[in-house]
């Protein structure tokens, strides 16, 4: 059982988590980048990180990368096939849809209101964001480049962009008061009180259920 040291700072970190600050991968090839991602993510409080493959197959978590952030966050994986059903039902939902593309329309990832619910969407490192995503997209985003390389690793680029939805939210207050409903976080804290106790006892390995879900449409 876990001391009350441990449950205090679980029910700390939840009444920080930002529901509605999401993270979608479209199609990401490298597991150390998604375990990257997830650790920013996990730094600025997002609970929930999306990610579609073309194989039905999981992304290995790398746990010297994540540090464990992966136990703290909620990971979900569809198939490439459902992205677009899956931005489609976001949308209704009331999160605008960012995506990181460079074409006429982008802006400065710096112009966007992130205090607005959101779900930022990251392409993969050869192609970038595929384009039936980028026809769904509310706000199309670059980051400004002043060297040869106008590009940076999907990682890097993930935190820089979730860093300043930080810091717009943080200006706000919305790290001050927990948005998840008092139910909500209980039920997150069960779960994570027991799946921490069961990462302590097999010396950090978590059974494959606790992993991540799999989306389908």
């Amino acid at each position: 059982m876990l001391n009350e040291k441990r449950i205090a700072r679980i029910d700390d970190l939840l009444s920080k988590k930002q529901p509605d600050l999401q993270v979608m991968l479209d199609n990401v090839h490298s597991s150390q980048n998604l375990s990257a991602i997830i650790r920013s993510a996990d730094a600025v409080g997002v609970l929930d990180i999306y990610y579609s493959t073309k194989e039905n197959e999981s992304l290995r978590i790398h746990k010297t990368i994540t540090q464990g952030a992966h136990r703290w966050t909620h990971r979900y994986r569809m198939h490439d096939d459902h992205k677009v059903a899956f931005l489609k039902e976001k949308k209704d939902q009331g999160f605008q849809v960012v995506v990181t593309h460079l074409e006429e329309r982008s802006v400065s990832f710096r112009h966007i209101d992130y205090t607005k619910p959101t779900l930022l969407v990251m392409g993969n490192e050869k192609e970038g964001v595929s384009a039936e995503i980028v026809k769904l997209a509310d706000e199309v985003i670059i980051i400004p480049m002043q060297g040869m390389v106008q590009s940076l690793n999907v990682s890097v680029a993930t935190g820089l962009i979730l860093y300043e939805a930080q810091r717009q939210r943080e200006d706000a207050g919305r790290y001050d008061t927990s948005v998840l409903t008092h139910e909500k976080k209980e039920k997150i804290k069960a779960e994570w009180i027991y799946r921490d106790t069961i990462a302590r006892k097999s010396k950090g390995q978590i059974p494959s259920e606790f992993k991540e879900e799999i989306l389908g449409y």
